[in-house]
């Protein structure tokens, strides 16, 4: 007779879930981390574009180049918004309209020059304070210049100020050599000019409601048509 090979019965082995051991379960783990890593790095804007507003007391500027030196000073007469070109032409500032924008027109009021753009989430979070100040002030004689940076189109910019029923003054820089001729470091930048013609403070970031009038209060005329006195210090934010 010949003997038959011994059959063994092992007793199957199980994972901790399932089918699936320790190991299984430790490397599916590490490629769903992996995965994950990879999507946050991919999907994560370049710079800051997360909302930021008045209501934020850390709202920055959306940096452009942060080695710039602002091109003008507290106590200075800020350059007039006109280039000229090697080639002898001259660049000059106009508004929505065609009409030209002029420093030297705003002599006796007070003058917030705001350089900003309409995809700049911290000037779309500041566009509000400027529409309502400058509608509050204007009889006392405020004007507020809002200079368009690095837009697609005159017409952009224009359909922007409809949409929000902006009533200040708005001048686009096309080229942006208004923009260069001032060096600001990013955007919004705001420029506050006395009715002497001087500037009297400047401040790299969105504004309060409140900050926005302190400064405002600092270089509006007097009734009788002189020079406001005092002038809150230059500040790199509100």
């Amino acid at each position: 007779m010949t003997d038959r090979p011994q059959v063994t019965h092992r007793r199957e082995r199980r994972g901790l879930i399932g089918p699936f051991g320790g190991r299984h379960l430790l490397a599916g783990a590490m490629i769903i981390l992996v995965v994950g890593v990879l999507l946050v790095v991919v999907t994560t804007p370049l710079g800051t574009v997360a909302p930021t507003g008045p209501n934020d007391p850390k709202a920055t500027q959306f940096v452009l180049d942060p080695n710039a030196r602002i091109g003008v000073r507290p106590g200075e007469i800020p350059p007039e918004l006109e280039v000229v070109r090697t080639d002898g032409t001259t660049y000059r500032l106009t508004d929505l309209n065609g009409s030209p924008v002029r420093l030297a027109d705003l002599r006796g009021k007070g003058v917030w020059i705001n350089f900003w753009a309409s995809w700049c989430p911290p000037c779309q979070a500041e566009t509000p304070i400027l529409r309502d100040l400058a509608g509050r002030y204007r009889d006392r004689g405020l004007v507020v210049v809002g200079i368009s940076v690095q837009e697609t189109s005159a017409e952009n910019v224009a359909a922007y100020a409809a949409k929000y029923q902006l009533a200040y003054t708005i001048a686009p820089d096309s080229t942006g050599e208004i923009y260069r001729l001032y060096r600001p470091p990013g955007l919004p930048t705001q420029i506050f000019v006395g009715p002497d013609g001087a500037v009297r403070s400047f401040v790299l970031a969105p504004l309060t409601l409140a900050a926005a009038e302190a400064q405002i209060q600092a270089i509006l005329p007097t009734v009788g048509g002189a020079p406001s006195g005092g002038s809150p210090s230059p500040s790199p934010a509100p």
